[in-house]
């Protein structure tokens, strides 16, 4: 059985920093990727990075301030968000792909994931 486990999400002050975390278990993947959801929106693509822990990706508004990583010996993707701003307050929801073949813009499709965690709300304050 697949199971995408988030953790870390919380309140913090603007300029503070939260590490989430995505714990994999069930099966290999191609991907794994960090999308966000806030209130009204669509979810969106925020970073990914392919199984082995190479190729991180972002969406424009985050690369200089979040990095994604992964740890191999704990199957877990990490998502460390640094100079938070109020506009990344959102549900974050950890993503992963069994099939391996995808042109990189396709990662940003939340169409290319075929399993989602439950999320972690993240809420930054001024």
């Amino acid at each position: 059985q697949v199971q995408l486990v988030e953790s870390g999400g919380g309140l913090v002050q603007a300029g503070g920093s939260l590490r989430l975390s995505c714990a994999a278990s069930g099966r290999t993947f191609s991907h794994v990727g960090w999308f966000r959801q806030a209130s009204g929106e669509d979810r969106k693509f925020v970073a990914a990075i392919n199984w082995s822990g190479a190729n991180p990706y972002y969406e424009d508004s985050v690369k200089d301030r979040f990095t994604i990583s992964r740890d191999n010996a704990k199957n877990t993707v990490y998502l460390q968000m640094n100079s938070l701003k109020p506009e990344d307050t959102a549900v974050y929801y950890c993503a992963a792909r069994q099939r391996s073949a995808i042109l990189r813009v396709g990662l940003k499709n939340p169409e290319s994931y075929d399993y989602w965690g439950q999320g972690t709300r993240v809420t930054v304050s001024l």
